[in-house]
C-alpha cells in the first residue's frame, strides 16, 4: 500500500512549522512535499537588522533541506489548485511547469504587501516583506548618503538624506529605529556638508506608534525614536508619491528619494482563485484548520481565517506568532487525519510581543509584563534566539561583532529598484526578467 501524500504550499512561519511537525509525527509513514519559491525559511522579525547592516542576509534564512529531514523540497510557485482532482500546479524557477498530487493539502501561502489607493505609491514605494527588499533598502540608503556627501546642491543633499517610512506598527517602527542608527553610522564615516543630518520620518494614521501594544510601551518606544531624531508623525499619512517626494495628508511636501511602505499585509490573492468562502481575503477554516466541505484541505497562517476561540466571533490576527502556532496545530491535525495521534482545536494564549529598537533599546511585554530599555533589549534578543529554528550562534556572533566593530557599509548592487515592485504576489523573489518599465525612471541613476 502506497504512503499518503501530503503537499504543503508555502514555507513561511506556518508552512515551515507544519512540515517540521509532520516530519516528526509521521516518521516515514507519509510522503511530505514542501512547495516553496526559495530553499529557505525567512525569519522575518530580524529583517530590519539586515537592512541596517547589523546582520548578514544568510543569518535570517534557515535552510529547508538542512532543517527538515524527510521532507521533499520542490522549488516553485503555485499557479493553481484543482480541488476535485487533488492536484497542485506550479512553475519552477526555470519557468518549467509541474504538477503535484496529494491526499492531504496544507495551504500556507502567507501574505503580501498591503496596498492602498494612494497615487504614486505603487510606482515609487517599496515594501518590506522579503529578503530582496531588505537588500535593496540597505544598498539604496547607503547610496543616498554617499551621493549626498558628494553633492554640491543643498536641496539635493537634504532630499537624499530624508527617509520616509509609512506605518508605525512593528515592522515600520523597527525599520525607522534601525535605519536612523544605520545612517548616523554612515555619516560618522563620511560627514555631510553644512552639518546636514539624516532625517527619518515615521508616519501613521493611528494616534500613536505601535498601536498593538499597550500605551506604556508605545510611549516608551516613541521616546526612544524621538530622542534619536526620528520625526514621528501620528495621525498623518501619504496622499501622493512622486519621483522627487511625497505629499502628506496635512498638505506638507517632503522632498525625498526613499519611501518605505510598511502599512501591513494582506492575504496572498492566490487563495481567492480556489472558489472557497473567504473572510476579508482569507480562506475560512474551522477551529481544526480544515476547509469546510474539504476535509483533506487545511489552511493556516496569513492565508487562513482561523476562529479565535478566546474571542468568539473574531478571527486570529495575521501575525508571525499566530502563524507559528497554526503550523504546529495543522501538523498535528493532518497527522491525526491519517490515524496518527488525535486532533485538537486551535487555541492560543498571548505570550506578549517584542519590538527591537536597535542598540540596547527595545519595548516588550513578555507574559504581559511591560519592559523597556536595556532589559527589554536583552529579553527581545533572547526571545529571537530561542524562537529561531537555526543560525542562533551566527546571529549572536553578528550581534557581538556589531557591538564592538563599526558596521560594514558598502553597496553590493545585487537588487535594483525595478526588481522589487511594491505590488507583487512574491515579495520573497526579486524580479529578474522583463523590462523595468516605470521603475527605471526613479532619480537614482539605476538601470
Amino acid at each position: 500500500m502506497s504512503r499518503p501524500r501530503i503537499v504543503i504550499v508555502g514555507a513561511g512561519f506556518a508552512g515551515y512549522r507544519t512540515a517540521r511537525t509532520l516530519a516528526r509525527l509521521t516518521r516515514h509513514k507519509a510522503d511530505i512535499t514542501l512547495l516553496n519559491p526559495t530553499d529557505y525559511f525567512l525569519y522575518l522579525p530580524l529583517l530590519p537588522q539586515v537592512a541596517a547592516g547589523v546582520l548578514e542576509p544568510r543569518r535570517v534564512t534557515i535552510s529547508l533541506p538542512g532543517t527538515l529531514p524527510h521532507v521533499r523540497l520542490v522549488l516553485g510557485e503555485a499557479d493553481g489548485i484543482d480541488l476535485d482532482a487533488r492536484t497542485v500546479h506550479y512553475t519552477d524557477p526555470e519557468s518549467e511547469p509541474g504538477t503535484l498530487t496529494y491526499d492531504r493539502l496544507v495551504l500556507a501561502v502567507g501574505g503580501v504587501n498591503k496596498l492602498l489607493p494612494v497615487p504614486g505609491v505603487a510606482e515609487y514605494a517599496h515594501g518590506f516583506r522579503g529578503l530582496p527588499e531588505a537588500l535593496y533598502l540597505r544598498d539604496h540608503v547607503t547610496r543616498q548618503v554617499e551621493l549626498a556627501a558628494a553633492s554640491d546642491d543643498p536641496k539635493s543633499r537634504a532630499a537624499r538624506c530624508t527617509f520616509v517610512v509609512v506605518g508605525a506598527g512593528y515592522t515600520g517602527t523597527e525599520v525607522a529605529a534601525q535605519g536612523q542608527l544605520f545612517t548616523d553610522a554612515l555619516v560618522r564615516k563620511q560627514p555631510l556638508r553644512e552639518g546636514v543630518r539624516p532625517r527619518w520620518l515615521l508616519l501613521d494614521v493611528a494616534p500613536r506608534v505601535l498601536p498593538e501594544l499597550d500605551e506604556r510601551l508605545s510611549r516608551s518606544a516613541d521616546r526612544v525614536l524621538r530622542r534619536r531624531g526620528v520625526d514621528v508623525r501620528t495621525g498623518t499619512s501619504v496622499e501622493e508619491a512622486t519621483p522627487s517626494g511625497v505629499r502628506l495628508s496635512d498638505g506638507e511636501l517632503v522632498d525625498t528619494r526613499t519611501l518605505v511602505w510598511c502599512v501591513g499585509v494582506r492575504p496572498d490573492p492566490f487563495v481567492e482563485a480556489l472558489g472557497q468562502p473567504l473572510e476579508r481575503g482569507r480562506l475560512l477554516v474551522d477551529p481544526y484548520l480544515q476547509v469546510p466541505g474539504r476535509p483533506e484541505v487545511f489552511a493556516c497562517g496569513d492565508a487562513a481565517a482561523v476562529p479565535d476561540l478566546e474571542r468568539p466571533g473574531q478571527y486570529t490576527p495575521m501575525t508571525a506568532q499566530h502563524a507559528w502556532r497554526h503550523g504546529r496545530v495543522a501538523g498535528r491535525n493532518v497527522a491525526a487525519s491519517l490515524g496518527i495521534g488525535s486532533r485538537r482545536a486551535y487555541r492560543h494564549r498571548d505570550l506578549g510581543f517584542t519590538v527591537d529598537l536597535g542598540g540596547a533599546q527595545a519595548a516588550a511585554n513578555p507574559l504581559g509584563i511591560p519592559l523597556s530599555g536595556p532589559l527589554a533589549g536583552a529579553v527581545t534578543r533572547g526571545y529571537h534566539l530561542a524562537a529561531m529554528p537555526g543560525n542562533r550562534v551566527r546571529v549572536a556572533a553578528d550581534w557581538l561583532l556589531n557591538a564592538v566593530l563599526p558596521r560594514q557599509a558598502v553597496q553590493l548592487g545585487l537588487v535594483r529598484s525595478w526588481s522589487v515592485p511594491l505590488d507583487t504576489a512574491s515579495p520573497e523573489l526579486a524580479r529578474v526578467a522583463g523590462a523595468p518599465g516605470d521603475f527605471a525612471s526613479r532619480p537614482e541613476g539605476e538601470s
